[in-house]
């Protein structure tokens, strides 16, 4: 079959499944499989693919689908301007995480040699997009998942920051050595358990169920990072978390206690208080 026919099925079977972008999306996963940029689809439409980049497409659409995530599939995802390998063992990074990016290192750029903690680290997207824009920081990458920091460790050394991020295995602080950081990072699992069956199938059925939710009110993991960080940062240092729909309020009465001397968010596309940053007395 030809490049235009292949499209042409593609599309129909993911518009069929519910996939939002289905043209667009099919063209990409034809890209995958055989090697070629978009610039080839479009100027060799009657291209015959052979057997084995036919059979290779069409297992690819056979996943998305079945709403698997094509970041999954394709076993990457861009963020902050850097490609980031993905696996299902990660959160996929989405845009509005950029925001939290971005407050950190304006944070970090009047310290000298900044030091920073991230906790669940994920992929690590978070962590070396900060180490690529602030040349003279440090820091510290934790999560309780050991093969998601395989994925960190790769793409850290992809990113060539390896020898300015330390990894360790930790469930949040439990097995971070007594330190203080001018500035820790979360985007930790803010989703309330009773709001994952409204989420969309590529989340819902592939992401990480605890990179997703605490399993109650979304709320017990900011909780413990407010509470457990005061004791990690020097004074000054800034506490910076994603945090969810509606929970710009409850999270403002954790930073109740004066140990926090400023508490400010910051809206994402949308308008909604996507991350809350504290500076410590």
């Amino acid at each position: 079959m030809t490049i235009l026919e292949l499209i042409k099925e593609a599309t129909e079977i993911l518009k069929v499944a519910g996939v939002s972008e289905p043209l667009l999306e099919s063209r990409v996963l034809l890209e995958h499989a055989i090697g070629r940029n978009r610039a080839f689809l479009f100027a060799h439409p009657e291209f015959e693919l052979d057997q084995t980049g036919l059979s290779k497409f069409r297992s690819l659409v056979s996943r998305r689908k079945l709403r698997e995530p094509l970041q999954y599939i394709l076993g990457k995802q861009e963020f902050y301007g850097l490609d980031f390998k993905v696996s299902p063992d990660v959160l996929i990074p989405r845009p509005e995480t950029e925001i939290l990016v971005k407050a950190a290192i304006d944070a970090m750029r009047r310290i000298e040699t900044p030091t920073f903690l991230e906790v669940g680290a994920g992929s690590g997207c978070i962590s070396i997009a900060i180490l690529k824009e602030v040349s003279t920081a440090r820091g510290t990458a934790v999560d309780i998942c050991p093969r998601a920091l395989e994925v960190s460790r790769l793409n850290a050394k992809t990113h060539s920051v390896s020898n300015r991020l330390t990894f360790l295995t930790s469930d949040l602080f439990a097995s971070v050595p007594d330190a203080c950081f001018d500035l820790i990072v979360s985007n930790p699992p803010y989703v309330p358990s009773i709001d994952l069956p409204d989420l969309q199938p590529e989340v819902r059925d592939f992401e990480p169920v605890a990179a997703l939710t605490d399993g109650g009110d979304g709320l017990s993991i900011i909780r413990d990072l407010i509470y457990g960080s005061a004791e990690r940062l020097d004074t000054g240092g800034h506490l910076i978390i994603e945090i969810g729909f509606g929970q710009s309020v409850a999270v403002e009465k954790m930073f109740a206690e004066n140990i926090w001397k400023t508490v400010m968010f910051m809206e994402d596309f949308q308008q909604i208080p996507r991350v809350v940053i504290g500076i410590r007395n």
